[in-house]
């Protein structure tokens, strides 16, 4: 298992495992916008040339927002998603970050128990966030 940093040619693997992972994909327009940014950071993990989890986050002066974590669904429990997060969370601290901030489903229980691993604490729900209508809990983590 590799990690490595995103480039610009990742874009389209990542928006079609958007679509497999997920109900409300980002598509390829909404990465490519986010990466070329300039505030953007993400990484992935290779296994055998094939892309097995990803993550990427914003940060803007002292915060850093993870916009999106997946990791593919026969890779799952793996501690793909941790490796994911670990390295997102160095690199926001090393760019200057405070803290970090991500919303999640209410209902995905793995991401939550995840989250809460990790330091971060729910601050506040977002009704209706999503395009399903369900609600996403806003979580934040102190560096």
């Amino acid at each position: 298992m590799n990690g490595r940093a995103w480039t610009f040619n990742d874009l389209d693997t990542i928006a079609a495992l958007e679509h497999e992972c997920f109900t409300d994909p980002w598509t390829r327009r909404m990465l490519a916008e986010s990466f070329l940014s300039g505030r953007f950071f993400g990484v992935l993990l290779e296994e055998d040339g094939a892309v097995t989890a990803y993550g990427g986050m914003n940060v803007v002066e002292d915060e850093a927002e993870l916009e999106l974590i997946a990791t593919v669904e026969m890779y799952r429990r793996c501690g793909r998603a941790n490796k994911i997060l670990d390295d997102l969370c160095e690199e926001a601290a090393r760019r200057g970050a405070k803290r970090m901030f991500l919303e999640v489903r209410v209902s995905n229980r793995a991401a939550l128990m995840m989250y809460l691993k990790y330091g971060f604490v729910g601050l506040y729900a977002r009704s209706r966030y999503y395009s399903d209508g369900e609600d996403a809990l806003v979580m934040k983590k102190e560096f």
